[in-house]
C-alpha cells in the first residue's frame, strides 16, 4: 500500500492563523465576555449588541462599610429545627380563638433599637388575630442574626412559652407584610455577633400596639 503524505502547512500560514485567532478571541472578550460575565463594557459594544443585559450582579458580596466582624456571608447554616419553641412545648388552645370583629386602630411608627456588641435583644409589638402590618428595618453598620416570631396570648401563665418563628436569617435589612396568626406579642430577636454596637431603625405601619 502506498504511503499517504499529508501536506504540512507553511510556517507563515501557521503564524498568521494563530495571530488571527488571538485577535478574534480578544475582540470577543471585550465585546461579549466582559459585558456579559463581569458587567465591564470598555467599548460600548456590549450595550450595542445587548450582551450587558446578561450580566447578573453578585448581591451576596458584603457591602462596603459593614462591620467587618459580621459582614462575611459565610454564616452558619440555619436549620429548620431552630424555628419555633420545639415539639416539647404544646400549642396553646388560645391560638385557635376566632379573630375579633374590630381590629386595633391603624398607626405608623419609627423606632431605633441598639443591639450591643456580642449580645442580643428583643423588640415586640402587640397584635390581635388577623391584624395586618407592614414593616421595614435596616441596620446602620453591620449584619445581625434575627428571629422574627410571635407568642400566643394565654389565659394562664406558662413556664414553657410557646412561640412560632416566621423568618430566621442573617441580614442588615428586611421588608415585608405580616398577618398575625393569633393574638399576642410579635417581633424580632436580634443578636449582634460583632465587636461594635449596631443600631436598627424599624418602621411599622398597621394594626398593632407598641
Amino acid at each position: 500500500m502506498a504511503e499517504i503524505n499529508h501536506p504540512i502547512p507553511e510556517k507563515k500560514k501557521i503564524i498568521k492563523a494563530t495571530v488571527l485567532s488571538l485577535i478574534i478571541g480578544f475582540v470577543l472578550l471585550i465585546t461579549a465576555v466582559l459585558p456579559a460575565e463581569f458587567g465591564i463594557d470598555p467599548t460600548g459594544a456590549g450595550k450595542l449588541f445587548g450582551f450587558n443585559r446578561l450580566y447578573i450582579p453578585d448581591n451576596s458580596k458584603p457591602e462596603v462599610g459593614l462591620n467587618t466582624a459580621t459582614s462575611s456571608n459565610n454564616f452558619p447554616i440555619i436549620k429548620m429545627e431552630k424555628a419555633g419553641s420545639g415539639p416539647d412545648v404544646q400549642r396553646p388552645s388560645e391560638a385557635d380563638n376566632p379573630p375579633p370583629e374590630v381590629q386595633l386602630a391603624l398607626r405608623d411608627d419609627s423606632v431605633q433599637v441598639t443591639v450591643p456588641a456580642g449580645k442580643g435583644i428583643e423588640y415586640k409589638i402587640y397584635m390581635l388575630k388577623h391584624g395586618k402590618m407592614k414593616y421595614e428595618w435596616v441596620t446602620d453598620n453591620g449584619v445581625l442574626y434575627f428571629d422574627f416570631h410571635g407568642e400566643v396570648k394565654q389565659a394562664a401563665a406558662s413556664n414553657d412559652v410557646y412561640f412560632e418563628s416566621y423568618t430566621i436569617a442573617n441580614s442588615n435589612n428586611m421588608v415585608g407584610t405580616f398577618l398575625s396568626p393569633y393574638e399576642g406579642k410579635h417581633g424580632w430577636f436580634f443578636r449582634n455577633s460583632g465587636n461594635k454596637d449596631i443600631t436598627v431603625t424599624l418602621r411599622l405601619k398597621g394594626q398593632y400596639e407598641l
